[in-house]
């Protein structure tokens, strides 16, 4: 190539960038003000109206956990008012036996607690005893007198100096006041007003929450008659969610309360039935619950026992117990999550408890369920689902994308291995990698991506591939164990799982493929992922970067016995330049197939454009790799060259005339 052409090739290339700092305004993002307002509103009136919001709150929650029951029974044939009376008093039959064996177990274990004081100040002497002077008992115990003799002094202190009176001390006085049976029978129920009439109406609720369907379509008409589907969907989404978590989380608590209960009697803990049924309950608070199911029959055994032997036999139980229903009853048994996060449900837990009290503390989870159901149904109120969702709010490619703006490869190659476990580095990297470095290159078009920025993307980017170089030898001695059973059955092996194209890629061995990035570090990076699934393939294969492109370097790369020369470019409107780097790599290599690949996110949309003397154009990881590996020779067209004269000087020119004339 001449001198000329080089330079107007360069020109070319600088033309066909064009502008390098485009900033585009993106459309003004409607307010969220009205939807964080309303949200407000809403936690102002949750917490003034608490009185009657939380009665409301159970029994409707009740409703969810009670509606399967109901209609079971009345499948079976039972009417509907029937049904829905047997499933109301049940329910509270059972929970107000459960209330009175509790409370008839904790009378009795308060009524025992006095005769576990010798145990309990025996322990803590030994305790003391056995302790050095710099130990921690030691340390407690020096501040806590240290801080009665403070305190001491403290009350000596107003008395005047020199003089000898002693101030006078309080005389206790005892006011004895007539009995009036009236004043002592009000004093007892008037505090078991409230609850009897919170159950009451809780009730009520629930019986007319389970008879009357009218009250769904009243709901229906008033918050959601202008998408009926929608609203159908979040009601019956909200229903199954919380009745299927309350469901799963008391088989749950029995699968862990009775087997405790049973072990605590194996031992010998007294009311041992106490803390099994406590703990059933208990661990429907979040996190706090089965801590308080756990200390306390602690603390009994630590009372009962003069030794310490029965400690730790209740908590190997306890032990035991949660690994068991940590790792295999939960896992089997929760099929189908609640979909929050689990920092939704601490997060959730402590604003209800803010908000409601132990009760809000129970309820928690299930009305962030709710909640969270309200945030995928309702655009206003999308953030919800966000927040508290345990889905992931990010594309995998978004996800990649901004690791790698991040500069963590780490994370990144977290994320591929969770990919791989089901899908094949092709499809990771053809779903994933370049859709993300297609990401990124449109925020280099919008002139947001600096030049730093580029390289460290494409940095983060080598070290992903080089991360995944395990796992690509693992497919490579996979597709090369593939091919020998082929050879040796005679026939073709099955296609790929997860591969999307009909067959399979052809087979790279005895074949060296060069691939180079077209116009900047991010071609260079999906140059990179090209040639590691060319690699996979059991082709020998050479990668290069774009700036090894106008000083030859990259020439002097290409091996010798080449097969074909990829170019790889991630921006759609590159064609002009993949034509000028085609037909460079053309004109010097003749005899090898040279192609480009121009990276698209939907390759049936539309189809490659024609690159003049390119043997193949491919938009796809896959496209790629098969047409780098195809066995097709070269084409060998080559354009015409210019032919240029030296232009005369004026001197000879006028010379050649007169002679001409």
């Amino acid at each position: 190539m001449s001198s000329s052409d080089a330079k107007i090739t360069e020109a070319e290339l600088e033309n066909d960038l064009g502008p390098r700092r485009v900033y585009s305004t993106s459309p003004s993002a409607p307010s969220r003000m009205p939807a964080f307002a309303s949200v407000l509103a809403v936690i102002a009136i949750l917490y003034f109206g608490k009185e009657v919001l939380l009665p409301l709150a159970i029994a409707v929650l009740l409703t969810f956990a009670l509606a399967p029951i109901s209609s079971r029974l009345r499948k079976l044939g039972m009417p509907r008012i029937p049904a829905v009376i047997v499933t109301v008093v049940i329910a509270f039959l059972v929970l107000v036996l459960f209330g009175l064996v509790v409370a008839g177990h904790v009378a009795e274990v308060a009524q025992n607690l006095p005769a576990y004081q010798g145990n309990i100040i025996a322990k803590i002497r030994s305790l003391q005893e056995s302790g050095t002077d710099s130990g921690i008992v030691g340390r407690l115990t020096s501040v806590v007198e240290s801080v009665g003799r403070e305190l001491s002094n403290a009350e000596q202190r107003p008395g005047a100096p020199g003089t000898g009176s002693r101030p006078r001390e309080p005389v206790l006085v005892e006011i004895f006041a007539p009995s009036r049976p009236i004043e002592t029978l009000t004093s007892l129920i008037g505090p078991l007003l409230g609850p009897i009439a919170s159950l009451g109406l809780i009730i009520v609720v629930v019986i007319f929450m389970l008879e009357r369907e009218e009250l769904r379509d009243r709901f229906i008409r008033l918050v959601g008659y202008g998408d009926l589907h929608r609203t159908t969907e979040a009601i019956q989404e909200a229903g199954s969610r919380v009745a299927r978590y309350l469901l799963m989380q008391l088989v749950v608590n029995c699968a862990y309360g009775v087997p405790l209960a049973l072990g605590l009697w194996a031992v010998g803990i007294p009311n041992p039935a106490l803390w099994g049924m406590l703990a059933i309950v208990l661990r429907f608070v979040p996190y706090i619950g089965p801590v308080i199911a756990t200390v306390l029959p602690l603390f009994l055994a630590f009372a009962v026992d003069p030794g310490w032997s029965l400690v730790l036999w209740v908590g190997a139980i306890f032990l035991v117990l949660e690994l068991t229903s940590n790792n295999v009853i939960e896992p089997w048994l929760y099929g189908s999550r609640t979909g929050l996060s689990p920092l939704a449900i601490i997060v959730a837990a402590i604003f209800w408890a803010w908000l409601w009290g132990p009760v809000g503390l129970v309820l928690s989870t299930p009305l962030t369920v709710c909640l969270a159901v309200l945030g995928r149904y309702v655009p206003q109120f999308e953030f919800l689902e966000v927040v508290f969702g345990s889905d992931p709010v990010l594309d995998p490619k978004e996800r990649l994308y901004q690791r790698l703006l991040a500069g963590d490869p780490d994370e990144a190659t977290d994320y591929a291995e969770e990919f791989l476990e089901e899908d094949y580095l092709e499809d990771y990297y053809g779903k994933v990698a370049i859709p993300a470095l297609l990401l990124a290159e449109k925020d280099r078009r919008r002139g947001v991506l600096t030049a730093e920025q580029m390289e460290q993307v494409f940095g983060t980017a080598i070290t992903l591939v080089s991360n995944l170089a395990e796992i690509a030898q693992e497919e490579e001695q996979e597709e090369e164990e593939e091919e020998e059973q082929k050879e040796a059955a005679g026939r073709p092996s099955p296609p790929k799982e997860g591969n999307g194209d009909e067959s399979e890629l052809p087979d790279g061995r005895g074949k060296t493929v060069f691939c180079v990035g077209g116009r900047g570090p991010l071609d260079d990076a999906s140059a990179a992922m090209l040639a590691q699934i060319l690699q996979v393939q059991g082709a020998e294969v050479v990668a290069a970067r774009h700036s090894d492109i106008p000083n030859r370097r990259a020439m002097s790369l290409v091996p010798k016995q080449s097969n074909a020369i990829v170019v790889c470019f991630l921006n759609e409107d590159s064609t002009r330049h993949a034509t000028i780097l085609v037909r460079r790599f053309k004109r010097i290599y003749p005899a090898i197939r040279v192609g480009a690949v121009l990276w698209v996110e939907n390759q049936k949309e539309r189809q490659p454009p024609a690159l003049g003397e390119a043997d193949f154009v491919a938009t796809t990881l896959t496209s790629a790799a098969r047409e780098a590996l195809a066995d097709a020779p070269p084409s060998l067209v080559t354009t015409a060259r210019k032919i240029r004269t030296r232009r005369s000087s004026n001197k000879t020119g006028i010379a050649a005339a007169r002679s001409g004339i």
